[in-house]
């Protein structure tokens, strides 16, 4: 060590290897950390003025450095530092000199500072190491107390068919909402206000998915330009809550405790979106923040020369086949799980952790996806996580990544083939074939696995890319606010303008998208699956064209990083959706647990058929042809299948009609033996969802449209 205490010694009996991280116990606390090729392991503890003592951990037991400091209470803080070989070829990149933060840390303080005392290296990331102290340009992790002995409450355990998911950022959420307190806005504590709950209950939500609340530290290149990370897509430790959403700085596992124990009570569920990815530490010239530290090869994929692999586009990616990561990623999702009442996770970039072994193919060592890989096994077969929702984003940073349908049975998945066909569909670009497939629950995806519609997660917006109302307002992306020269967030988008790009007081442009945005919206909400809505949809929210809105400038405020606007929203557009989320919620028959087979069912009327504009069956040749806008889906209701006690479940016969296209007579269809006539229940051309005439039709009526529709017919 090259600095010496500033303070009388402390020292440190041997303490126990388990758990990893600081535990408080009588008269002290257990430091254990994962570090096996380090030399020494200090736990440097900061006092008042920002001093540090340093205590060596005295004992190592299977690589894990250990020991128990006397007289360190809950609310300490303390950094860690290590000492070894600098050996950056073999992603050994021990130096005392750097100011570590606990991988398991509960709680964190302090920011990221000078970008050169985090440099581990000195300018060349295979050269000498950085003889700068990092001390107070890093956080430091703060001792937190156990959790009481008592479990969390129990979460009200919604079953697939009745989810509904609601993707919000905690921070844009409620920080320009009238109806929370001001010291509660943008904050967890925001989403307990009884005018959220009752939001959210009113357009049908069972289960926010909260982007990522885990600590977050903005990566080196978007601090280079003077911004800061929004969406929290950057993890510096798995098991703290992000302080940026706390109403009380310190305050922040207490308050997130909170606020899931208040959705529980109102009957919604908490799934966190989590990146066990990759980390803020970048690429090997990045900082040495934490795990670069204390085992690199150990917690990231690294080559034979000590770079980095890159399989997610942020620089590293964490080594989800290795014990170290997977006991980190598995410990973090049994701390929110259970100490904290997490419902379920929704895991960034989810083919990483499908990473396995290495082996060699043509363009040399690979390490290819695998559905049987160690993590997801373990996750799907712990028997705390395996009571969870588990949602993959199942796709990273390359092609070979990509894998929607191809993870294993316990899984549910973000389907963006849903949100591409529906999109294309409503855009005029879509054929009747692919919309059908999505519509009816991906069963080319998802039976074969064994899995229900249910695993497909649907989609037509999600925090990544344009929002509803841009979807409609923009056909090209306005990310310059990002200050990269508009080089990020994707060109392949799919979206209209309408005549006019960007903010207009045309009404016939206003009237031409708030129609299509009720279109898209409805679709999801009528489709076999899973829908997930992102939040402010519902409300007309605009990001100006950005389709990557995941910076804002550092100093920026929550109400200034892209906040919903609650003072202007379309109170039409929250009518709308409470309207088609309460249809879906009382209709079974819209919701069925089981794939569509083409059966007949107890009446003798097949399960589903589908029908074109001219009330005939569609032929195969029209399917995929392009020139068809005009799709029906009549579904049986006589045995719905649901699962459990309540596996056949009467329901009324349903038809649902999609229309892209402009002005047309539509047959309504149906098979041969059906005689009832028809209610209309719900028009999407209608600005709150209610039919504006006529509600009865008989068997093979004509109904006249003017323009892009859903129809929702029911039998009477």
């Amino acid at each position: 060590m090259s600095t010496e205490s500033t303070a009388l010694p402390q020292t440190a009996s041997r303490g126990t290897a388990a758990p990893l991280g600081a535990t408080p116990r009588p008269g002290g606390v257990d430091f254990a950390v994962h570090a096996p090729s380090a030399t020494t392991v200090w736990v440097g503890l900061i006092d008042d003025d920002g001093a540090e003592h340093r205590v060596e951990l005295p004992a190592v037991t299977a690589g894990v450095h250990h020991g128990f400091v006397a007289g360190v209470e809950p609310g300490a803080r303390y950094v860690l530092r290590a000492d070894g070989p600098w050996e950056p070829g073999r992603g050994l990149r021990f130096n005392p000199h750097k100011a570590l933060l606990d991988p398991y840390a509960r709680r964190i303080a302090g920011a990221l500072g000078d970008p050169d005392a985090l440099s581990g290296h000195d300018g060349d990331p295979f050269g000498a190491p950085s003889e700068v102290d990092s001390l107070g340009s890093a956080p430091s992790a703060v001792v937190t107390a156990a959790s009481p002995g008592t479990p969390p409450d129990p979460g009200p355990a919604v079953p697939w068919e009745r989810t509904v998911v609601y993707e919000l950022h905690v921070g844009s959420f409620t920080a320009r909402h009238p109806g929370v307190p001001p010291e509660h806005r943008g904050t967890y504590l925001g989403l307990t206000a009884q005018p959220v709950l009752d939001h959210l209950h009113r357009i049908g939500v069972t289960a926010v998915e909260l982007l990522p609340v885990q600590a977050c530290l903005t990566e080196p290149a978007v601090r280079a330009r003077g911004m800061r990370n929004h969406w929290g897509y950057s993890t510096g430790a798995y098991l703290a809550p992000d302080p940026r959403f706390a109403a009380c700085p310190g305050e922040e596992v207490e308050e997130f405790a909170a606020m899931v124990s208040a959705l529980h009570a109102s009957g919604i569920e908490v799934i966190m979106d989590v990146v066990y990815n990759h980390t803020a530490e970048s690429g090997v010239g990045g900082p040495s923040i934490s795990l670069r530290g204390l085992d690199a090869p150990g917690y990231y994929l690294l080559d034979s020369d000590g770079h980095d692999l890159d399989y997610t586009g942020c620089g590293n990616t964490l080594d989800c086949a290795s014990t170290p990561a997977l006991r980190l990623v598995l410990d973090s999702l049994r701390y929110w799980a259970g100490e904290l009442g997490v419902d379920g996770f929704r895991f960034d970039l989810a083919s990483v952790l499908g990473r396995g072994r290495t082996v060699t193919g043509p363009q040399g060592p690979v390490i290819p996806f695998d559905r049987r890989a160690a993590l997801l096994s373990a996750i799907a077969a712990d028997p705390l996580l395996a009571q969870r929702k588990l949602i993959a984003e199942p796709w990273d940073a390359t092609a070979e990544g990509y894998q929607v349908g191809g993870f294993p049975i316990a899984w549910a998945e973000w389907n963006d083939r849903y949100r591409d066909t529906v999109r294309d569909f409503w855009a005029g670009a879509g054929n009747i074939g692919d919309l059908a497939s999505r519509v009816s629950g991906s069963q080319d995806l998802f039976q074969l696995s064994g899995r229900s519609p249910f695993a497909s997660i649907n989609f037509v917006t999600a925090h990544d890319g344009f929002t509803a109302r841009d979807l409609v307002s923009y056909r090209e992306k306005h990310n310059e606010a990002n200050g990269e020269r508009g080089r990020d967030g994707t060109d392949n988008n799919r979206s209209v303008n309408h005549g006019f790009e960007g903010s207009t007081v045309e009404p016939d442009i206003l009237a031409a998208r708030a129609r299509h945005v009720r279109a898209l919206l409805a679709t999801l909400f009528l489709s076999t699956g899973t829908p997930m809505l992102l939040a402010g949809d519902e409300l007309g929210h605009t990001q100006y064209g950005n389709n990557n809105a995941y910076c804002v400038p550092e100093s920026s405020s929550a109400a200034d990083s892209y906040a919903i606007d609650w003072d202007s929203a379309d109170t039409d557009l929250i009518g709308f959706i409470a309207r088609v989320s309460a249809l879906r919620r009382a209709s079974p028959v819209l919701r069925q647990h089981e794939f569509f087979d083409g059966r007949l069912t107890s009446d003798g009327e097949p399960d589903l058929a589908w029908f074109g504009a001219d009330g005939a069956e569609v032929p195969a040749d029209a399917w995929h042809s392009g020139e068809h806008s005009t799709l029906q889906a009549w579904v049986d209701g006589s045995d719905v299948r649901s699962p459990g006690h309540d596996r056949d479940v009467p329901d009324r016969n349903a038809l649902v009609l999609w229309h892209a296209g402009g002005e047309a007579t539509v047959v309504l269809g149906a098979p041969d033996g059906c005689t009832h006539g028809w209610e209309l229940v719900f028009d999407s051309s209608q600005p709150t969802g209610a039919p504006g005439g006529a509600t009865g039709f008989g068997t093979d009526a004509e109904v006249q449209l003017d323009g892009p529709t859903v129809l929702v017919f029911r039998e009477p």
